[in-house]
């Protein structure tokens, strides 16, 4: 059963140099949100273990997105604005607290 309350696509960026050619390739990847947890890819986070997120643009395409949490922050690329996800978040934050 997938009882997710919200999906962030992220990116990660790989630079392979080969020769005098340099290859750059996109990895689309999403975080979802639980009541209970933060997925990504590699790393799963409960949602008592995240502090808060934050979001810097950079340029017209997109920005980094913070996750701040007990071990540290975690910086993910973004293409979308990921303040319906922080608000979520926030939400479901408060919600755990009552």
């Amino acid at each position: 059963m997938d009882d997710h309350i919200a999906v962030l696509p992220y990116y990660r960026v790989k630079r392979e140099v080969t020769g005098l050619a340099q290859e750059i390739e996109k990895n689309a990847r999403t975080m979802t949100l639980y009541s209970d947890r933060i997925v990504t890819k590699y790393r799963e986070f409960l949602i008592t273990e995240v502090f808060d997120m934050s979001f810097r643009r950079m340029g017209d395409e997109g920005g980094f997105f913070y996750l701040h949490t007990s071990i540290g922050v975690f910086p993910y690329m973004v293409e979308i604005d990921p303040e319906p996800f922080i608000q979520t978040f926030h939400q479901v934050a408060i919600a755990r607290l009552k």
